[in-house]
């Protein structure tokens, strides 16, 4: 699974006009899945973006985490994470899961975010989404599970 985490002092996402997810300080998540992946991958993603520690403490270094702050996550599916671009000018998403295997660990995710105790919101996996985000920092971390 990868994972795009952007702390941020805002974010939506809309659907066809309407805002369906937000969150008003936080992380923005683009969350991918890959073909083969399983929950123990999806278990590792969630322990990694729970626990991070990327907000300022009272001496300005980014030792706090998200429940420290009192933050929520906005979760967005994003197979285009896995986009191979080798060859020519239009990516491959060969790589992407299908959404049988996609759909339960996007939504184990979740799951596991609010298991411990976090606010998620989230688009719908699958729309044509528009997402916008206030980026604080900025401060952006890519997960890989392949690389945990």
């Amino acid at each position: 699974m990868r994972a795009v985490v952007t702390r941020v002092k805002s974010a939506s996402v809309e659907i066809d006009g309407k805002i369906v997810g937000k969150t008003d300080g936080g992380f923005l998540v683009l969350l991918g899945v890959k073909t083969g992946d399983t929950e123990t991958e999806c278990e590792k993603l969630i322990s990694k973006i729970c626990q991070l520690r990327v907000f300022e403490d009272e001496e300005g270094k980014m030792n706090r985490s998200l429940a420290d702050v009192g933050g929520s996550l906005l979760v967005i599916s994003q197979f285009t994470l896995y986009a191979d671009c080798k060859k020519g000018n239009r990516p491959s998403f060969i790589a992407a899961a299908r959404p049988d295997t996609a759909i339960p660990l996007y939504e184990m995710f979740i799951k596991g975010c609010r298991d411990r105790g976090f606010h998620v919101e989230t688009g719908e996996f699958g729309a044509d989404m528009q997402v916008a985000s206030v980026n604080d920092g900025p401060v952006t971390i890519i997960y890989d599970t392949d690389a945990l």
